[in-house]
């Protein structure tokens, strides 16, 4: 069986195409389209129309590919910063209408619960009580547990890119007092789900998205073209360090460092800020820096509870739209654990 997912996100479009043989999704094409809506759209504001026709153009092509390496419709989402738009529902319905992918939006808790199971079957169970933090454009999100899908999850406003725009503004390098600033933030939201993670006391803890990606290689954890084999952590001293070195620079000169991208230079500093205020708090002096992360977790829950677990998803994603917010369920449908 061949299954693919497009993951729409601050930055990028990216498209991901696997086999699902034995249960594990082996990829055999990546693909991503640069969409960059975190820099057209402020937090909490509409998609502009221009942002919504390019999104609507990748997500076409990102479906065409799939199709063309023998993938069945995608498994489409978008994240925080399509699920905070006011306009959120218009961007699904003209995606859908014009590409006919059905892209719905995830609960922040239902992102962390599926990012949770991707590093659970990376680093399997020999790993034991495992902590997740996981920093996005627009959402940080926090989760433990000891089975295949976490005992507690919490999604924080603590995005890199939303946390940039609304406490750096224009300012570039940012000004001390507004870096504390953000490092008071994050430690006055982060405060009871850091709690709950030291009362646990997890064996392992994890990092995922491309935010711990870049930091850890920033921090001397080896490069991607060693492969997804090769072990990276990333530690809470070393971390600290290159906080001072990204604050000394103009987010010009952050993207000739290693690891920082250009796409994700401005937005680097908060990231920074934000993983070790977390870190901290959470009393987690090492993190392993996993490749598997959210793609991987929609495809594992389509692959081990079957294509009605999906539907269910899409259908929440539109209830969502049409009645107002209520409490959200971790799991989206029972499958077994």
């Amino acid at each position: 069986m061949r299954i693919s997912v497009v993951d729409v996100g601050s930055k990028t479009v990216r498209l991901v195409v696997a086999d699902a043989q034995d249960g594990i999704p082996l990829p055999v094409h990546t693909a991503k389209w640069r969409l960059r809506l975190s820099e057209q759209v402020r937090p909490g504001g509409p998609i502009p129309e221009e942002a919504v026709e390019r999104l609507v153009e990748a997500v076409a092509a990102a479906s065409r590919t799939a199709a063309r390496w023998g993938a069945a419709g995608p498994l489409a989402f978008a994240t925080a910063v399509v699920r905070a738009a006011p306009n959120r529902q218009e961007v699904l319905h003209a995606v859908r209408a014009r590409t006919g992918v059905a892209l719905c939006t995830l609960p922040g808790e239902v992102e962390g619960e599926l990012t949770f199971l991707g590093a659970r079957r990376w680093m399997g169970w020999r790993s034991g009580p495992l902590a997740l933090l996981d920093i996005g454009g627009g959402s940080l999100e926090v989760a433990f547990g000891r089975g295949r899908l976490p005992d507690f999850v919490a999604s924080l406003p603590l995005g890199a890119n939303r946390l940039t725009h609304e406490l750096f503004g224009e300012q570039d390098p940012p000004d001390p007092e507004r870096i504390r600033a953000l490092r008071r933030r994050v430690r006055h939201q982060l405060r009871d789900a850091a709690a709950r993670i030291r009362w646990e006391g997890p064996r392992t803890a994890v990092a995922t998205s491309r935010t711990f990606q870049q930091l850890g290689r920033l921090c001397g954890a080896a490069p991607g073209r060693q492969g997804p084999f090769v072990e990276r952590q990333l530690h809470c001293p070393d971390l600290r360090t290159a906080i001072d070195r990204l604050a000394a620079l103009p987010a010009a000169e952050r993207a000739r460092l290693p690891g920082i991208s250009a796409p994700r230079a401005a937005q680097s500093l908060a990231g920074a800020v934000i993983a070790h205020t977390a870190m901290k708090l959470t009393g987690l002096d090492t993190v392993t820096v996993c490749p598997w992360a959210i793609r991987e977790g929609v495809l594992l829950r389509h692959i081990e509870d079957g294509p009605s677990w999906w539907a269910q998803v899409v259908r929440h994603s539109d209830e969502e739209g049409a009645a107002p917010p209520g409490p959200v369920p971790l799991r989206i449908a029972a499958g077994p654990h």
